[in-house]
């Protein structure tokens, strides 16, 4: 069976590309499609394979800017014709399912969420700047024709897999279709307690977007005195690094080891905004420590709440349910009221739920097995 995997953009390794990077172990003689890769940004178990850019990758430079391509994204996916194979698998957030594929090969979207800025949920892309606001305006013209496009995309599609329950859900309103449910994987293997000194801090990481609500934890923390550590970087964070108070430090991107450090000695992690899955917050739990999260979301699949009534032994985080500061703070105080419930077994048993080789053989299972191919969800 050849198999080819198509995949959005290969520029960093977020979650996406941690799904792409269990694919590769699966099918290591798949041939790879994207619109654009920036060599070296993704690991060597995807970069060593067959890589087929779009006409956008030609463009100079499209690695610093391709996200403003968004507009002519789907022009360059229908323009892809991947022929020649009898699987064609795609993680996509965006146009990857938009590629045409040869009739009769099976055409899988794993689908890390339908595009986020073309449905409900362009509000929370607002950016902050003149000319941002230029792109924001643009791309509110153009939300009607990208939802109409993914439309007639999802058609082509054989079957849809979603990375969670949420994700079923918007895949069902969005596109009109059923799908199966393959929970991505965390690595579980290397985010484990290590021995660190308590930090006394609490932690805020992932890429500074504006949907990551930054601003709700600069808020909350302005009127909090506690340390507040944050890593990554991304387009927000110029902006928050001007607005921070003086007890959020940013440590900028950082390499992995030193996360996981971050993860075992903080006190908690923060985490405002609502994401379609979530990787981050399984990470932390896997790391022995809880999660303060907005309550909507992947973290409803995967974080358990701590309610202020006879709290059940295996809790690993805290709701609050208003997306606000106000709210925020509470769930801080909450959390330092209720500490010492959260058991690092439990933390860490919870994460496992979602380990890689799972993941590996949730996958197997369901695009080599032939009796999980022949349904068609």
């Amino acid at each position: 069976m050849r198999c080819a995997l198509v995949h959005d953009w290969l520029t960093g390794m977020r979650g996406g590309e941690k799904v792409l990077e269990v694919l590769c172990e699966i099918f290591p003689e798949a041939d790879l499609y994207t619109m654009a890769h920036v060599p070296g940004s993704v690991t060597p178990v995807i970069e060593n394979r067959r890589i087929f850019t779009s006409c956008l990758d030609r463009l100079p430079g499209v690695g610093g800017y391709y996200r403003n391509l968004l507009p002519i994204m789907p022009w360059a996916a229908g323009r892809m014709r991947i022929e020649g194979y009898d699987l064609v698998v795609a993680v996509s957030h965006c146009v990857a399912h938009g590629v045409r594929v040869a009739q009769g090969a099976r055409f899988v979207c794993y689908c890390l969420t339908p595009m986020r800025y073309a449905w409900d949920q362009l509000e929370s892309y607002r950016p902050r700047g003149w000319r941002a606001g230029l792109q924001y305006r643009l791309l509110r013209r153009l939300q009607p024709r990208l939802q109409e496009w993914n439309r007639q995309a999802a058609r082509r599609v054989t079957e849809y897999v979603s990375d969670c329950e949420n994700v079923r859900e918007r895949v069902r309103r969005c596109f009109d279709r059923e799908s199966a449910v393959i929970y991505p994987s965390v690595d579980t293997d290397y985010f484990h307690p290590v021995e660190v000194a308590p930090g006394g801090f609490y932690l805020w990481t992932g890429a500074l977007a504006p949907y990551k609500r930054m601003d709700l934890a600069l808020e909350a923390f302005r009127a909090l005195d506690r340390e507040l550590v944050v890593i990554g970087e991304g387009q927000d964070l110029d902006w928050a690094r001007r607005t921070a108070p003086p007890n959020v430090k940013f440590l900028g991107r950082q390499p992995d080891d030193v996360l996981r450090r971050h993860y075992a000695a903080c006190k908690a992690l923060i985490f405002p905004g609502e994401e379609d899955f979530g990787i981050v917050p399984l990470e932390v739990q896997a790391c022995g420590r809880p999660v303060i999260a907005y309550g909507r979301g992947g973290v409803l699949e995967t974080v358990v709440d701590l309610p202020e009534a006879a709290p059940p032994a295996g809790a690993t985080g805290i709701f609050f349910r208003e997306q606000t500061a106000a709210a925020l703070v509470e769930a801080v105080r909450r959390f330092e009221r209720s500490e010492a419930a959260f058991r690092t077994e439990a933390l860490r048993a919870n994460a496992l739920r979602f380990s890689r080789q799972r993941c590996k053989v949730a996958f197997r299972d369901y695009l080599l097995s032939p009796q999980k191919g022949a349904e068609r969800c």
